[in-house]
């Protein structure tokens, strides 16, 4: 039951925002009592911070697996965008804020337990790609992995790109973009146009 619960309040929490959700709506739409979280989480705030971990190591491991199945860096960027965009409901920007609002220690955690994964990932894919060509050599990999995580961030921020004027999914295909075309050899740039094109013939 512990495990039903977390799936179902990290699906609410991601379609609806975290401070939104209650916990009456949470074990409605298990058809439990609110007695029954209670046995397995003590508040919310516990459930929240069940919750965030909970999805940090789904996410984790679906890019251990990603990364494992050796595309071209390029191709990866963008299987791994399209897998974040599916678990994390195309990347609303309101549960992330609603986090950091209300829950700021969890945010915090998370935040730093985000970069580390982050770091890692990008360094490895940057260093495969400069050695097949794909990346320029030049780019000092390092401040690059930074910038990559301070700009995914930073594109979910709901004042910076607000709903009413931008769909977060295309923000998130719009910064890979031009994060790519600032490091990419001539080689890597027919990497990227076809892979654009084939997303844009896939979206049509």
């Amino acid at each position: 039951m512990k495990d039903q619960i977390l799936d179902k309040a990290t699906d609410m929490f991601l379609t609806i925002g975290y401070k939104s959700v209650t916990m009456d709506e949470i074990a409605g739409a298990l058809g439990i009592s609110k007695k029954t979280i209670y046995q397995h989480f003590a508040n919310k705030t516990d459930l929240v911070e069940a919750s965030t971990m909970h999805l940090f190591q789904t996410i984790s491991n679906g890019i251990d697996t990603i990364r494992a199945e050796e595309h071209n860096p390029v191709t990866e960027f963008f299987i791994i965008r399209s897998f974040l965009s599916n678990i994390l409901k195309s990347e609303s920007a309101s549960p992330v804020h609603q986090l950091q609002k209300f829950f700021p220690t969890i945010y915090k955690n998370m935040r730093e337990y985000q970069f580390d994964k982050m770091h890692t990932s990008m360094n490895e894919n940057l260093k495969c790609g400069i050695a097949q060509g794909i990346y320029r050599e030049d780019i000092n990999v390092d401040f690059i992995s930074r910038i990559y995580f301070s700009g995914v961030n930073g594109s979910k921020d709901a004042q910076l790109f607000p709903d009413s004027i931008f769909k977060m999914e295309d923000v998130t295909l719009q910064f890979l973009e031009y994060h790519l075309r600032a490091i990419v050899t001539a080689k890597g740039l027919d990497v990227l146009t076809k892979t654009i094109a084939e997303i844009s013939f896939q979206k049509n």
